[in-house]
């Protein structure tokens, strides 16, 4: 399906001009820089619902195809395009993108214009990589989001920004340097650089075990899978709070995406034959990365750890896929662990944004996000305190809430698979509940801690907006997860089905 309207260009220009305008418009009015700022992504995100609304659930084919020529003498196009994979992340990445503009209104005083302006450039590239349909130009705005990203840290990031910041990019720079390699050795192979013309190519066991382990150690440094997510703490302890959202929020994800684009569909058989090492370190990243995370003395560190612990179902449901259908000779296993991996996505991007958000309304007040130095939170906060106690739930797999239907739905195709991955992979329910649970108890319970958490004021109207919007979104996609699922689920059987028949 073609777009009428050039609707995908519009999602991924309208915020990159707007920032060129925040930037434009300097810090002499911070004022102007902010609202035009809110206004630039509250129309992307207007202009990104038609994407929903006039999308067709019952095919598997790209929609709101954009392709024009780009750099004609090496057959690259500017070619866009979405599915049911893409699609809901475009979405969530619009809609996040305004709640960090609102969070960041009153806390950024310096060069606000500047932070508002690489907040918007980046949601436009990161809506690219969703949208890219031309291997360069996914590898182009891949690059492109390391910038803007790289700029927020080490500007307004805390005191170690700069051994945070040149860690973040040496990771996941030299990452995706082999993803380089392998869409340009493909590239030779099929004399094109569609995507979807890389997904028909024959190739190898040899040739799809070397691409798959190049994209491997570009996706895996992304998500962060362990043993490489060393950054990914240092990143977020030292990032400001919008910039540990938006890592938290849509920066993994793009890993997890990865692995839905170009792993599986081009090196099924590659994919086949390792899924076993996914499948440990998703396992690994599970239950051992719950563990670090339940010795945690900073909330940013704790929360961080949480996420790759949550990003590894992620990864598990993508790749039992393979050992059900070897074991059970049926799909429909296979379709829901990777269904229950994208829901996990999703609910996820809500989930770590509303708690970093949370963080960042204590830290705002006290300057500290040390668990020991506050307490009884609750006795001045109340409204603050419901709020992070129902997040810390959702975090923790509360049925009602989104992050119980993604784990749930990875756990229960783990079962179709082998009965020890889905009880380790249940144990984070336990260990989730107990490092989320143990943190609101130090901090939201108990008597007031200390003379200056007795001073913090309750949350605004401003962050009530933020905090109300994310609690919705946690609370409809657990209550009714079917609007999700449904737009995925053509795009989820078609990729099983193709995963299922070998190359060789």
């Amino acid at each position: 399906m073609t777009a009428d309207w050039p609707i995908l260009s519009a999602i991924i220009w309208l915020p990159i001009l707007g920032g060129a305008l925040v930037l434009g418009s300097g810090d002499r009015a911070p004022n102007v820089s902010r609202w035009l700022a809110l206004i630039f992504a509250v129309l992307t995100f207007l202009v990104s619902i038609p994407l929903y609304t006039g999308f067709d659930p019952s095919t598997a084919e790209m929609q709101f195809v954009e392709k024009m020529p780009w750099v004609p003498a090496f057959d690259v196009y500017y070619y866009l395009g979405v599915d049911g994979i893409s699609m809901p992340l475009i979405l969530l990445t619009t809609f996040i993108s305004i709640l960090v503009i609102i969070a960041g209104w009153e806390v950024i005083q310096y060069k606000p214009s500047q932070y508002m302006a690489a907040f918007l450039i980046m949601e436009g590239v990161m809506v690219g990589v969703f949208a890219a349909l031309d291997a360069m130009l996914f590898y182009v705005f891949w690059e492109a989001m390391l910038i803007p990203m790289f700029i927020i840290i080490g500007v307004w990031g805390g005191p170690n920004r700069v051994y945070a910041t040149i860690k973040f990019f040496l990771y996941t720079f030299l990452g995706s340097v082999f993803m380089l390699v392998a869409l340009i050795y493909m590239y030779f192979q099929s004399g094109s650089m569609e995507i979807l013309a890389f997904h028909d190519l024959k190739l190898s066991l040899t040739e799809q075990v070397l691409i798959f382990v190049a994209f491997l150690l570009a996706f895996a440094v992304k998500v962060p899978m362990w043993p490489v997510h060393t950054w990914l703490p240092d990143a977020h302890v030292e990032a400001p709070t919008g910039g540990s959202v938006i890592l938290a929020a849509i920066m993994l994800k793009i890993g997890g995406y990865g692995f839905l684009r170009f792993s599986l569909p081009i090196t099924p058989d590659a994919s086949n034959e390792l899924d076993w090492l996914i499948i440990t370190m998703s396992l690994i990243a599970v239950v051992y990365i719950g563990f670090v995370a339940l010795v945690q003395q900073d909330m940013k560190k704790l929360i961080a750890y949480s996420s790759i612990a949550h990003m590894g179902f992620v990864t598990l449901g993508f790749f039992i896929a393979f050992i059900i259908m070897a074991r059970n000779d049926v799909d429909s296993g296979a379709v829901m662990g990777m269904q229950g991996g994208m829901v996990q996505m999703v609910s996820h991007g809500f989930i770590s944004a509303a708690l970093f958000l949370c963080v960042g309304v204590l830290y705002d007040r006290l300057h500290s996000r040390e668990i020991g130095d506050y307490g009884g939170v609750v006795n001045v906060m109340p409204w603050f305190a419901a709020f992070m106690v129902f997040f810390a739930m959702a975090n923790a797999g509360l049925p009602g809430t989104s992050g119980f239907v993604g784990e749930f739905m990875v756990i229960l195709a783990s079962f179709r698979a082998d009965f020890w991955f889905a009880f380790l992979a249940a144990t984070t329910l336990i260990v989730g509940a107990a490092y989320t649970l143990w943190m609101v108890k130090r901090v939201v319970y108990g008597e007031v801690g200390s003379e200056k958490v007795g001073e913090m004021q309750d949350i605004n109207k401003r962050e009530a907006l933020v905090l109300t919007s994310l609690a919705v979104a946690v609370l409809v996609l657990g209550i009714w997860p079917a609007p999700l699922i449904e737009v995925m689920d053509a795009s989820i059987e078609n990729l099983v089905k193709h995963i299922a028949v070998t190359k060789l």
